[in-house]
């Protein structure tokens, strides 16, 4: 036969012929970790099906070092050689028939990244990869599994929605449906997600309130996929099984609704929207993780430099090893809370003395920015852009100014006392 698919025919082994008699899976390193250590599980006296569907529950691979002494060394032994000819972690199945081992199959094992940068490392200072063969089995798009918050890899709960990882990292809080709410409950400390059909620049008081964004709009080139990466915010966007009524404070999945305050996870990793909270892992920037970033920047030929707008933002972007500042927008020095008020006063201010003051104030705000992200960066070089946003930005919206005045009701200032 010129061209087929070849067919192997092998002897059928059995681990249900006794108590001298198992059946397992293994892991060469620990998946979950990178730890090289021999993981899996096992049963005595059953077949490899048994293992995997729930029937009997597993004992753990290290509890055969004491059931059966010498087949625990073999299994090692099999172990320590199929990683030293395939050079990869390995999944295998084994079957022990009365008293014999038997390797059924192998294959490269899947891991988290963080298991995979530390296996790459480990393996090239074990000699069994070259510096070139360690880098390169790392994928760069997985890292940002180890730059952001991500969730707990241990959780089991089901998507509610699936959307475009627009911005990595994982976060949840409560749903709310406008940049002012979100604003508001920020600032009394609550944890929101920010829910709209697409954002605007004028959302953007609520980005910064927020845990993250979510949008049944858009995409990874969206207002939002742009603004929450800026901001190292998780985001999930065009999430299109999701429909938003922001005028009704609701959303609906199918048959279920998320009312405003209902909490929400998002996985701006992965695109995936889960009712209630899911727990989350903070960010590891493990010591291995630095090695091999080392070792890539003794082989790269493109600098990255990062857009940093504060002194934090600079700091951050140098440890995780940008080699400069390639955008820093002025008017984003702006936007915090204590801040945003001052540049309000300066672009409504009514005569030349009022708006000079506004910026009297602001100068030595910025000159101690310059001065701490040039500290922070030196001496990589700095690219910075000058002041010019849309005015919008800064301005409140009409419901912040409805909720002021509603305040100033309450409060009975006379409205010749207002000022915006």
């Amino acid at each position: 036969m010129a061209n087929g698919t070849a067919v192997n025919v092998v002897a059928m082994v059995y681990g249900n012929m006794g108590n001298d008699s198992a059946t397992g899976v293994g892991f060469t390193r620990n998946p979950a970790t990178g730890e090289n250590q021999l993981y899996g599980e096992y049963l005595t006296n059953a077949q490899g099906e048994d293992v995997v569907a729930g029937i009997r529950t597993p004992k753990p691979i290290g509890d055969l070092a004491t059931e059966m002494p010498g087949l625990y060394v073999q299994l090692v032994e099999l172990r320590n050689r199929l990683e030293r000819h395939y050079r990869e972690v390995q999944d295998f199945e084994f079957t022990i028939e009365r008293g014999t081992l038997y390797c059924l199959q192998t294959r490269n094992g899947k891991m988290n990244a963080a298991a995979r940068v530390r296996t790459a490392v480990e393996m090239h200072e074990e000699g069994l990869l070259s510096r070139e063969e360690a880098i390169t089995r790392v994928d760069p798009a997985h890292l940002e599994q180890m730059l952001f918050p991500r969730l707990d890899p241990q959780h089991k709960s089901q998507p509610l929605a699936t959307g475009l990882p627009a911005s990595p990292g994982a976060a949840s809080g409560h749903a709310v449906f406008d940049a002012d709410r979100a604003e508001t409950l920020g600032k009394q400390g609550t944890k929101v997600i920010l829910v709209r059909e697409e954002t605007k620049p004028e959302d953007i008081h609520g980005f910064f309130a927020s845990q993250g964004i979510l949008t049944s709009r858009g995409g990874k080139t969206s207002h939002a996929a742009v603004v929450a990466r800026g901001m190292g915010k998780p985001c999930v966007a065009g999430a299109e099984g999701i429909h938003v009524d922001v005028a009704m404070r609701v959303a609906f999945v199918g048959d279920q609704v998320i009312k405003e305050g209902d909490v929400v996870t998002i996985d701006g990793s992965t695109g995936r929207v889960f009712r209630g909270e899911v727990p989350t892992v903070e960010a590891d920037f493990s010591a291995a993780l630095v090695k091999l970033l080392g070792w890539a920047d003794q082989h790269a030929r493109l600098g990255v430099r990062a857009n940093a707008d504060t002194p934090q933002d600079a700091a951050r972007a140098l440890r995780y090893g940008a080699k400069g500042i390639g955008l820093c927008r002025t008017e984003r020095m702006f936007n915090a809370a204590d801040r945003l008020p001052i540049v309000v006063d300066m672009i409504v201010a009514e005569t030349p003395e009022d708006r000079r003051a506004a910026l009297d104030r602001l100068l030595p705000i910025q000159r101690a920015d310059f001065v701490g992200i040039f500290r922070g960066m030196a001496p990589h070089p700095v690219t910075i852009r000058l002041l010019d946003p849309p005015i919008h930005e800064f301005l409140p919206t009409e419901r912040q100014l409805e909720d002021d005045i509603a305040r100033l009701h309450d409060l009975r200032v006379p409205p010749a006392a207002w000022r915006c």
